[in-house]
């Protein structure tokens, strides 16, 4: 499983890094992103909804996708 630390990031630096991690992954894996952003989660669900990743919030600052 790949982790992607974005803590101390603000936004954009967590989507970008999340989804330069996602684009080396194979469809189907699962990726953690860790990140203390407020915008990180409603960025997230907007970038999971204009690319077809499925993203969870696990915990407040802890998120994942499915590539």
């Amino acid at each position: 499983m790949t982790h992607v630390n974005a803590l101390g990031r603000r936004c954009p630096l967590p989507i970008i890094m999340i989804a330069k991690a996602v684009s080396s992954c194979p469809s189907g894996e699962v990726l953690t992103l860790s990140s203390d952003d407020p915008a990180t989660w409603p960025d997230l669900q907007a970038w999971g909804r204009l690319t077809g990743k499925v993203v969870k919030q696990l915990e407040a600052t802890r998120f994942e996708i499915t590539a």
